[in-house]
C-alpha cells in the first residue's frame, strides 16, 4: 500500500512538472521500468515451474482420483458462473449510465487505434469453443511451458495433471518408482516455493515503480473525455467485488477477513495489470492466508488466468456490446439480446490470456460473435490502462473466490487458517 501511494504521488509530481511526454519522463521511466517490469518478469519466470511442481505434487498426494474430476469441474463451473454474473452487471452498468457509442468523437488517433484493433481481429482468428478446448491438450508440452500462447497456462495444467494421474496409476504396480518421483517432485516444489519467497520480498518496490510509470505517463485529457465510461466501469467492478463478498458470506466466511488478507495481492494485480504475473501471489494467499488446500489453490489460480475472468472477459465485453447495439438498430433492453450476450460472454471467457490486453481480445470475440462492429474497442484504447487495473484485480479475486468456494463445498478448507489474525500469518 505504501508503494502504491508513494508511486502515485511521485508519478503525479513528475507529470505536473515535466509533462507526460517529455524526454525527462521517458528517460526516468526507462529506469523505473528496470524495477517494475523486472519484478513482473521475475514473477512470470516462476509461473510455469510453480504450476508444474505444485499441481503434480498435489495430485500425487490424492487418495482418490475421483476427487480431482469433482474439484476441477467445480472450479471451472464457479468461474463461468461468476463471469456470467459479471456480464449481467456490466450490461446493467452501461444501461444505468445510458452509455452509447453513438456520437462518440473519433479523431485521427482513435481512428488509427480502431483500425489497428480491427486488424488484430483479422489476425486473431477467432476460434469456436470446441477448437479452444482441443488446443488445451498440448502437442508439445515443452513449447507450452514457454508461455507463447493464450492457452499455454491451461496446457501446462493439463500436462501436469496428466503426469500426476500417471504417478497415481503406478503406485500399486511400481511403488518404488512412484515413491522416488513423489519425493523428487516434493523437493522441486520446496525449491520453487523458496524462489517465490525471494521474489515476493520485492513486491513493494515493484509496485512503487509500476505506479510511478503509470501515473507519470497518463493522458488525462483523453481520460477526461471518456470519464463517464471509466466511472461506469468501476461501479460495475465494485459491484462484482461485492458479489464475491456475498458469495463468501453465504459460504459462512467473514468477508472483512478476506479483504484484509488478499488486499496485497489485489494491489499488485491492480498496478501490474497481469493475472498471470500475479499467479504466485494468488497461490500463496490461498494456501497460507485463506486455508485452501494446495491442490485446490493451484487449480483455481491457474484456471483463473485463462478461464472466467470476471473483469476482462465478463464486465468489459458486456458493457461494450450494450453501448454498440443501438448503432446497428438493436434494442439493448431486449431480453433475448441480453440472454444471448451473457451466454456468449461466459463461453467466450475460455482461453483469454491473463496479461495486459486480454480484455481487448475478449471484447473482439464477444462483439464479433454477436455480429456487432468492433471499432469501439479502438476508441477506448486511450483509457484502457486505467480500466484494466481494476479489471485485473477483479480477475484475481474471482480466481480466489473459486478456490475458497470449492474448498468449502468439498469440506477441505482450513477454517482456522482463514480466520487466523493476519498478523499471525507471517510472524517473522
Amino acid at each position: 500500500m505504501t508503494g502504491l501511494i508513494f508511486g502515485a504521488i511521485f508519478g503525479g509530481v513528475l507529470q505536473s512538472i515535466f509533462g507526460g511526454s517529455s524526454d525527462v519522463i521517458k528517460q526516468s521511466n526507462s529506469w523505473f521500468d528496470v524495477i517494475g517490469s523486472g519484478y513482473v518478469r521475475l514473477l512470470k519466470l516462476i509461473v510455469m515451474p510453480l504450476i508444474i511442481v505444485s499441481i503434480t505434487s498435489a495430485i500425487t498426494n490424492l487418495k482418490d482420483i475421483r476427487i480431482l474430476s469433482r474439484v476441477g469441474g467445480l472450479i471451472i463451473g464457479i468461474l463461468l458462473f461468476t463471469t456470467a454474473i459479471a456480464g449481467v452487471i456490466g450490461a446493467g452498468s452501461s444501461l444505468a449510465f445510458h452509455l452509447t457509442a453513438e456520437g462518440l468523437q473519433v479523431g485521427e488517433a482513435e481512428m488509427g487505434a480502431a483500425k489497428s484493433v480491427e486488424g488484430k481481429l483479422t489476425s486473431f482468428n477467432t476460434k469456436p469453443v470446441q477448437q479452444q478446448l482441443i488446443e488445451i491438450i498440448p502437442t508439445n508440452p515443452f513449447y507450452a511451458m514457454t508461455g507463447q500462447g493464450s492457452a499455454d497456462t491451461l496446457s501446462v495444467v493439463f500436462f501436469s495433471t496428466f503426469i500426476g494421474i500417471a504417478v497415481l496409476g503406478i503406485k500399486k504396480s511400481k511403488p518404488q518408482s512412484a515413491e522416488f518421483f513423489v519425493n523428487a517432485i516434493q523437493t522441486a516444489n520446496d525449491i520453487v516455493m523458496k524462489l517465490v519467497d525471494f521474489v515476493l520480498v520485492l513486491t513493494p518496490y515493484g509496485i512503487l515503480a509500476l505506479m510511478t510509470k503509470f501515473v507519470s505517463t497518463s493522458n488525462y485529457a483523453d481520460i477526461y473525455k471518456l470519464i463517464q465510461f471509466v466511472i461506469a466501469s468501476y461501479v460495475a467492478l465494485i459491484m462484482m467485488f461485492i458479489v464475491h463478498l456475498i458469495i463468501l458470506a453465504l459460504m459462512g466466511f467473514n468477508p472483512v477477513i478476506y479483504v484484509k488478507k488478499v488486499i496485497p495481492v489485489l494491489i499488485f494485480a491492480f498496478t501490474s495489470r497481469t493475472s498471470a504475473g500475479t499467479l504466485p501471489l494468488t497461490i500463496e494467499a490461498l494456501i497460507n492466508k485463506l486455508g485452501v488446500p494446495s491442490g485446490y489453490a493451484n487449480l483455481s489460480a491457474s484456471f483463473g488466468v485463462s478461464i472466467g475472468q470476471n473483469g476482462c472477459a465478463g464486465i468489459y465485453p458486456a458493457m461494450l456490446a450494450v453501448m454498440v447495439a443501438p448503432t446497428v438498430g438493436i434494442n439493448p433492453l431486449d431480453l433475448a439480446f441480453l440472454i444471448k450476450l451473457v451466454i456468449i460472454v461466459a463461453i467466450g471467457s475460455f482461453g483469454i490470456a491473463g496479461v495486459g490486453g486480454g480484455a481487448t481480445f475478449a471484447a473482439l470475440i464477444v462483439l464479433s460473435t454477436m455480429g456487432l462492429p468492433v471499432g469501439i474497442v479502438g476508441l477506448l484504447i486511450a483509457i484502457e490502462p486505467l480500466i484494466d487495473m481494476g479489471r485485473t484485480a477483479l480477475n484475481v479475486s474471482g480466481a480466489m473466490i473459486a478456490g475458497v468456494a470449492t474448498s468449502r463445498i468439498m469440506n477441505e478448507i482450513d477454517s482456522a487458517t482463514y480466520n487466523r489474525n493476519i498478523l499471525e500469518v507471517n510472524p517473522e
